[in-house]
């Protein structure tokens, strides 16, 4: 009887499908080092391969931006078609609701002042998919397609990171309510003529070319799943 080990695979093998829209599969891997994702845009028609790729592109240099952060994924490789990422074990907010969890809600700030430190605005923080309640019960970020990368100080970045931070304390009234300070509600009430100007005229063009041009099942551009 053979006492070798088997070979190790050194080729990434596909162990599930997580999601795929217009502009990219993402699917879970596992290769020699271990389990993380892959966005490919092999599949997307060609019509959408230059804003595929603009977003991929996008998502590569925010996070490298964020080299290093806890509680975000990490690049792993972009090769201008495949996008590899470290995996975050855990849970999407909607599906691991941190109801009552006001330590969530502290430590996701806290993540947020290091984001915005490290000049990176997300920029789609709305989406309870793109906020991760991690097996210790700790907040983590994803999905950086829309993220605006600039100087901390600059005046832009910090109207962009009050709305990143509206955006949590959102979600904060929906699942803490009674952790809202008097701070809290005042930024909840000022809305920025960022969010005036995206409601009057952005938010009506990505609202037809996601549901009828893209035909995207939800009203936040996440796509069919996989």
């Amino acid at each position: 009887m053979s006492t070798h080990a088997p070979p190790v695979a050194t080729t990434p093998q596909e162990v599930a499908a997580l999601k795929a829209d217009s502009f990219g599969r993402i699917a879970l891997m596992r290769g020699p080092k271990g389990l993380f994702v892959r966005r490919d845009l092999a599949h997307v028609p060609p019509w959408l391969r230059l804003p595929a790729w603009w977003l991929a592109r996008r998502e590569a240099l925010a996070l490298r931006r964020i080299h290093g952060m806890p509680a975000t994924p990490q690049l792993l490789a972009w090769t201008g078609r495949v996008l590899d990422r470290s995996y975050l074990e855990g849970a999407a907010m909607h599906l691991r609701p941190p109801r009552g969890d006001v330590a969530y809600f502290h430590q996701a700030r806290r993540l947020l002042q290091e984001l915005h430190r490290r000049g990176l605005a997300h920029n789609d923080l709305a989406k309870e998919a793109n906020w991760m309640v991690l097996p210790d019960g700790r907040p983590a970020l994803i999905d950086f397609q829309l993220a605006t990368r600039g100087h901390p100080r600059a005046r832009w970045m910090r109207l962009l990171a009050r709305e990143d931070l509206r955006h949590l304390l959102k979600h904060k009234r929906t699942y803490c309510p009674q952790a809202l300070t008097a701070t809290d509600r005042r930024v909840l009430k000022r809305h920025s003529w960022v969010r005036e100007a995206w409601f009057a005229t952005g938010k009506p063009v990505y609202r037809f070319i996601t549901r009828r041009v893209l035909k995207w099942e939800d009203n936040e551009g996440q796509g069919p799943k996989a």
